[in-house]
């Protein structure tokens, strides 16, 4: 079943057109990675399935059910969770009450829920030695853990992951790929847009590729990177 559903999405600035014409079915369960080079309309395609930006034309559909105009809230409230490409934490708060803000008035949980639940993502996403520590003193590493733990706090159906893997050292790149195996090992659909082609590909079953706004090409990992047009647009190899 179709979780994420894009039909004939377009979106222009002016007279730059930064999405043009895409058109998606993003499976329950899947791990889709999305590639092309820098101002390709990776981000603005986040922020038009976030509600951050409304489209020109074209629909969002959400387990079948129209959200083109709907707000961020409401579609964090209908199951679609958010990391952003570079974190900002509620620096004046701990890792542990940014998870509580997310989980209360985004995964509408409260009291002792929302704390076991929020206590649980703290574990598995190795924060736990750091959860009284205030963000605003984290680690990369620990900003864009926190990033994927305030996502996974309200509850999400569906992860939007912007660049998480960006800035971390080989290390740091394997611990975060164990954690969001794990989470999508729980069922949980991942979209994930990503320059580290190696940490994407050891997770995502799929690959979209976008160039100036347009899907070129969507398959599996092999098949897309394999393909000419890939190396030569994105690659910078010449064909």
């Amino acid at each position: 079943m179709s979780i994420l559903t894009l039909k004939s999405l377009s979106k222009s600035f002016g007279a730059l057109t930064v999405t043009d014409d895409v058109s998606l079915d993003v499976m329950a369960g899947e791990a889709l990675g999305i590639i092309g080079p820098n101002g390709a309309g990776k981000s603005t395609l986040f922020n038009l399935i976030a509600g951050n930006i409304k489209p020109d034309s074209g629909h969002v559909l959400l387990d079948g059910v129209d959200v083109t105009r709907a707000s961020p809230m409401e579609r964090v409230h209908a199951g679609v969770g958010r990391s952003f490409q570079i974190p900002q934490p509620f620096s004046h708060l701990s890792v542990f009450e940014n998870l509580m803000v997310a989980a209360q008035f985004g995964g509408g949980h409260r009291g002792a829920e929302a704390e076991c639940s929020c206590m649980s993502i703290i574990e598995q996403t190795g924060l736990g030695p750091v959860a009284n520590d205030l963000s605003g003193g984290l680690s990369l590493l620990q900003r864009k853990r926190l990033e994927l733990a305030r996502a996974m706090s309200t509850s999400p159906k569906l992860i939007l992951l912007d660049e998480i893997a960006g800035g971390l050292t080989d290390g740091e790149c394997v611990a975060l790929i164990k954690t969001i195996k794990s989470i999508h090992a729980q069922g949980t659909t991942i979209i994930w847009i990503e320059h580290v082609l190696h940490a994407l590909n050891s997770v995502v079953e799929r690959l979209m590729v976008l160039n100036f706004g347009k899907m070129l090409m969507v398959g599996d990992v092999d098949e897309v990177m394999n393909a000419p047009a890939v190396k030569e647009i994105y690659l910078g190899i010449e064909i």
